[in-house]
């Protein structure tokens, strides 16, 4: 079973840490949680 990573807030910030994330270990199994409807794609 690999690494996971769960990030709570799709905003700006989530998807930075989650980009930043990949980039350093592209066989990370990425979650993000967001309450809202609206995700930053942008990051």
């Amino acid at each position: 079973m690999g690494k996971k990573l769960i990030v709570v807030g799709a905003g700006a910030g989530g998807g930075s840490v989650a980009a930043e994330a990949r980039r350093r270990d592209p066989s990370l199994e990425i979650t993000m949680i967001e309450q809202g409807p609206h995700v930053a794609t942008a990051a």
